[in-house]
């Protein structure tokens, strides 16, 4: 039975507007996990509770949201600054501990997995998995799962074309990623780009990755001769917004265990917009 039709039965009388309400305020848990997903498919044997300690569970941190939480996946907002992933020299200040600590709340055995990253200085949109398993479903299964995956980003000039693509051979170099215009070994890297805005000597441009590769979208920029506003290990010297230009806005999948079409979409962001107004002459 679905979470929702399960949910009526048992309480009796209840509306379905009140069962959704009860879902979008992170109240009702499955297996000691909070679940917001109407159709969630239920086992038997798994558990069913409302937790009227609602506070227990809630989530506040001022470099990370959560957009949207079930028993397998977590879809995150950070904002720049922050570490995807715990390194050898910074385990604790990284979302993946933040959410680690988050999750424990609720179940001391309960902890995040790495499915992909952003770049400490990028901001936007994330996943993680929640369990073993889906964490190697996502990984093995990553370019069927994701169909639209987009960040925008302030270029330094005014890039000549509308639309296009780059297309060049990646290898991380550990201080740096180099990129070839011929396979050299390295990992064939795809991005495709259109331009929405110019002015102020700037260009806004949105990005849309066929590939994933490590900094992938900076090294495709300055290999246009447009290198992202702030990133002085990529050729930009000036840093308007004393942080990377850079934001993924987009991510869309199909859900690892259920198959639901999952979008999620988040504004560009404030200081983006204000430096791509035109100044008055």
């Amino acid at each position: 039975m679905e979470l929702m039709a399960f949910l009526m039965k048992e309480m009796s009388g209840i509306s379905r507007t009140r069962v959704k309400a009860l879902l979008t305020n992170r109240v009702v848990l499955v297996d000691n996990n909070i679940q917001t997903q109407y159709n969630f498919p239920l086992k038997k044997g798994m558990r069913v509770q409302i937790n009227k300690e609602k506070h227990n569970h809630e989530f506040r941190h001022p470099m990370l949201k959560i957009l949207y939480e079930d028993a397998y996946i977590i879809v995150v907002e950070k904002k720049e600054g922050l570490l995807s992933v715990a390194t050898e020299k910074q385990k604790e200040r990284t979302a993946q501990h933040i959410l680690n600590e988050y999750v424990k709340r609720q179940h001391r055995n309960n902890r995040i997995f790495v499915v992909h990253r952003l770049d400490r200085e990028t901001s936007g949109i994330m996943m993680y998995a929640k369990d073993e398993k889906t964490q190697y479903t996502l990984r093995d299964n990553w370019h069927d799962i994701v169909y639209d995956r987009r960040y925008v980003a302030i270029v330094n000039g005014e890039v000549e074309r509308e639309q296009g693509t780059v297309k060049s051979w990646l290898t991380d170099r550990k201080l740096y990623v180099s990129s070839s215009p011929v396979d050299d070994g390295g990992k064939l890297s795809i991005t495709h780009y259109r331009t929405i805005k110019r002015a102020n000597g700037f260009s806004l441009v949105e990005l849309q990755l066929e590939t994933g590769r490590k900094n992938q979208i900076r090294v495709h920029m300055e290999s246009l001769g447009h290198p992202i506003l702030g990133d002085e290990r990529y050729g930009c010297e000036i840093n308007p917004l004393n942080r990377l230009a850079l934001h993924a806005f987009k991510l869309c999948f199909y859900h690892p265990i259920t198959g639901e079409r999952m979008e999620f979409e988040t504004p560009y962001p404030n200081p983006f917009k204000s430096l791509m107004l035109k100044k008055q002459v």
